[in-house]
């Protein structure tokens, strides 16, 4: 079973008015196979323990850890991270003009495996994912999300994610942008990942609705940087109900 656990993290961002600490001591574990969801208001720190597991440079990590399976991911760059098992789903992917999607899935499986899939079993492999996820072929030879919808996007998120098989998965507002039939496909797609390969999910969110797909076994509410409060999947409920106003006013 593979652990991402996070000890006491503190990051802190450099802004105009000067350097500003947004995490302050958030600790968490997850295991294989075990989906977290991530709730709170807007600046509360969610997105920022994203991109710091994911490596971003602007997110300075001033105090505490964050290791998988032992193994100090504060050391590595961005690219061992991924292909030490660390995914990435962006709450706003960026376009790669000139590059296609399929020469992007190809290159980003070849980096994480060390060596290029073979070519027949790849392509399969693509066809049966995106099917999957109701997409059509035609758009493996499009530009990576220039011109893409935001389903498109999160879908094809989505499709890395099953192509690349991470050990754990961060996904940042997937739900965001979304109409219920693609929230619907991407969620579907979520769970049909995590079951076939055991990974573990943390999952950010503001809102329930993603929740009714993808039920989180543990949700974790974001306040000024902090877990104010953890619970089980009935927490989510009480949220909808009760909104985060008694956690910011506290």
């Amino acid at each position: 079973m593979a652990k991402l656990e996070i000890k006491n993290l503190h990051v802190s961002v450099d802004t105009d008015q000067g350097t500003k600490e947004i995490l302050r001591g958030v600790d968490l574990v997850i295991n294989s196979g075990e989906t977290h969801a991530v709730m709170g208001p807007n600046g509360s720190g969610k997105s920022t323990l994203a991109y710091s597991i994911a490596g971003h440079p602007k997110y300075q990590v001033t105090k505490g850890e964050i290791s998988l399976d032992g193994v100090n991911v504060l050391e590595m760059s961005v690219d061992e991270r991924a292909r030490a098992g660390l995914f990435l789903a962006m709450q706003y992917p960026v376009e790669i003009p000139g590059v296609s999607v399929s020469n992007f899935l190809r290159t980003a499986k070849t980096a994480i495996d060390g060596k290029a899939p073979a070519l027949r079993s790849w392509i399969q492999d693509v066809r049966v994912a995106m099917e999957n996820l109701k997409m059509d072929s035609a758009f493996t030879e499009r530009n990576v999300n220039e011109g893409f919808s935001g389903g498109e996007k999160k879908r094809h998120e989505i499709l890395q994610m099953e192509l690349l098989k991470p050990k754990f998965a961060v996904l940042d507002e997937t739900d965001s942008g979304l109409d219920v039939d693609a929230l619907r496909v991407v969620a579907e797609g979520v769970n049909r990942i995590k079951d076939s390969n055991d990974i573990g999910v943390l999952l950010i969110t503001h809102y329930t609705r993603i929740l009714k797909y993808i039920k989180p076994d543990f949700v974790h509410v974001f306040v000024a940087g902090q877990i104010a409060e953890q619970g089980g999947a009935e927490l989510a409920e009480r949220l909808e109900a009760e909104g985060y106003d008694r956690y910011v006013n506290a």
